[in-house]
């Protein structure tokens, strides 16, 4: 027969385990939104690169063009880069919502025939 002292340990042991599992579970939440973020940064950098390369070739400005497609993704073309038919475009997306913080997410990519 177990003691008074004993009654609600369980309890307590329970709150604890579900106080961390609450934890562990925001934790994952930002690290999968900052993954997210970072893929689709990438993506609009690498289509971006393309764009600005694809305009280079036809005697258009590259870097207007990857302004455009980097728009047209959700990101912000940061910077933009031409030598000779390659074209090296760096972008930004916003990144999972913290409170108190505004987070960017950042990406670059080079394209070019060579």
């Amino acid at each position: 027969m177990r003691g008074s002292h004993e009654e609600g340990a369980a309890t307590v042991l329970v709150v604890a385990m579900a106080g961390m599992l609450v934890f562990v579970l925001i934790g994952l939440s930002a690290v999968g939104g900052l993954v997210t973020a970072q893929r689709r940064a990438q993506a609009a950098a690498d289509l971006a690169a393309l764009a600005a390369a694809a305009a280079l070739r036809g005697g258009s400005e590259g870097c207007a063009e990857a302004t455009r497609v980097a728009a047209a993704n959700d990101a912000t073309l940061d910077a933009c880069t031409v030598t000779g038919q390659d074209a090296w475009v760096e972008v930004s997306v916003p990144g999972p919502q913290w409170p108190g913080r505004r987070l960017r997410v950042g990406a670059e990519a080079r394209a070019g025939p060579g």
